[in-house]
């Protein structure tokens, strides 16, 4: 069989994280809101209503144009997109079209290989988002809520080659969206939408056959698995001789197919013109500043930093860098702990983030504060705890907000480290433990750690584990 290869690009819609609508005062939160609950005039399309355009979201595109190295326009403009459909009101769509917010750029792709591919960005535009439809008992029913909802549509080059990098480039995304602070990006949600557009080619040609547009792919597994399948069905079609459609296709999630909603549009179908009822966005030097002023270190810089500053493992700083508030908690820590970076890593990825996840909430939440952490270490490298103690301590500082030298003051929780009193517990133990002591002497030396357990207990966990097990040995060769 000839080797094919695909060549792939994204259209991404990122819905920005605005209070309110791109072009209107109402909510944007309508996810769970009653159907027509979140709309006015002018969301929902009545004759004469008037945008107005919302600043936060041009602040919200420009800070994603600098992230994704676009050249940001001083002067962009909106235009109509017009096509019918029931859940786009007015007929038409607010959008930008050959003069939007951004213009070019990219973002580096490191691969689970190791190979960093560098996929292009054509353009990133404003517009709005359109409503939704459903069916239910035989009728087709129309939601506004999302009518007017801030968009960023972002187009890449077709420089993706497989359903692999497609998916790797919306895990990027998806990072860099919450890094920056723009969008949720759930995808579950809406919030994070993606189309494919697919061809394939000869391996070493340069000539494409026709695309086809994927749609409906609300997981980036299911795009993964969309774009596989169409792949795959792209070159049964070309071994057979038969031409590529440019088709739009919508994938079925439930049964994992494709099927044909309609012929590809072209731009010459949306009869683009400019958006008379809104006054060209002019973006200057002073307000563009002012919007980048706080821009923050991106993941990838960040992380290449703290492999060079803190010489951390790689995994460690890919995992340290993957959300921005978990990687700000690390760093204050590590200031406050003085000591191995590479110490408070290994309490971060561990314990710190099992509680983040079990509780469900960011580091940015946690009353566990980063010096809080440092001095936990820090009780546990003096000795003056010992080592579970200060697993514990972590979750009874979160739950009380308090010093944890107060709470180890308090509940005299201070690691034992008299030999006398440890004897005394260890022999107690081994008194009470006839048949344990006699398997272990007859070859089960794994019961010594049966035998710590319950010194450990005895002692209400403030044994120095080291020195229980050290005379435990002692007593045991008796």
């Amino acid at each position: 069989m000839t080797q094919y290869e695909a060549v792939i690009g994204l259209e991404t819609h990122i819905q920005l994280n605005t209070a309110s609508k791109i072009f209107c005062q109402c909510s944007t939160q309508g996810w769970n809101a009653a159907p027509n609950t979140h709309i006015c005039p002018v969301c929902s399309g009545l004759p004469g209503s008037l945008p107005v355009l919302n600043r936060s979201v041009v602040e919200k595109a420009v800070l994603l144009a600098k992230a994704m190295h676009s050249d940001i326009q001083a002067i962009s403009y909106f235009d109509r997109k017009n096509y019918f459909y029931p859940d786009l009101p007015k007929g038409y769509q607010i959008s930008q079209y050959d003069q939007p917010i951004a213009k070019g750029g990219y973002m580096d792709l490191p691969m689970p290989g190791g190979e960093v591919r560098r996929i292009g960005i054509w353009k990133a535009h404003m517009e709005e988002d359109a409503g939704k439809t459903k069916n239910a008992g035989g009728e087709r029913q129309v939601d506004f809520n999302r009518c007017g909802v801030p968009l960023v549509e972002m187009v890449t080059a077709p420089d993706l080659r497989t359903s692999e990098e497609a998916g790797q480039y919306l895990i990027r995304l998806r990072q860099l969206l919450r890094w920056i602070g723009i969008s949720e990006a759930d995808m579950e949600k809406g919030q994070l939408r993606c189309d494919a557009n697919v061809s394939i080619r000869r391996v070493g040609e340069t000539i494409l056959n026709a695309k086809t547009e994927i749609k409906n792919v609300n997981s980036i597994e299911a795009v993964k698995d969309a774009i596989t399948r169409e792949i795959e069905r792209q070159i049964v079609e070309v071994e057979a001789g038969r031409r590529v459609e440019a088709w739009t296709l919508e994938w079925d999630e439930d049964t994992g197919t494709l099927k044909k909603m309609r012929s590809k549009e072209t731009e010459a179908d949306y009869r683009y013109f400019r958006e008379p009822d809104l006054l060209p966005v002019r973006l200057d030097d002073a307000w563009r500043d002012q919007i980048l002023l706080n821009f923050p270190e991106l993941p990838l810089e960040r992380k290449a930093r703290f492999l060079k500053e803190y010489g951390i493992p790689e995994y460690d700083a890919e995992l340290l860098t993957v959300e921005r508030t978990f990687s700000d908690y690390f760093e204050t820590a590590v200031k406050a702990y003085r000591g191995d970076a590479k110490r408070v890593s290994n309490w971060l990825m561990n314990d710190v983030l099992r509680m983040i996840n079990d509780r469900g909430i960011s580091a940015a939440d946690l009353r566990l504060s980063p010096a809080y952490l440092a001095a936990i270490i820090q009780l546990v490298d003096s000795g003056a705890v010992n080592a579970p103690t200060g697993k514990s301590l972590l979750a009874r500082v979160e739950e009380s907000g308090e010093n944890p030298a107060v709470i180890v003051s308090r509940e005299g929780l201070a690691q034992v480290n008299d030999s006398d009193a440890i004897r005394s517990a260890c022999q107690e133990v081994l008194t009470e433990s006839p048949a344990e002591v006699a398997a272990y002497k007859a070859g089960k030396v794994t019961l010594l750690g049966w035998f710590v357990g319950q010194v450990m207990k005895k002692m209400r966990g403030k044994a120095d584990p080291s020195q229980t097990r050290q005379v435990l040995e002692e007593l045991l060769k008796q």
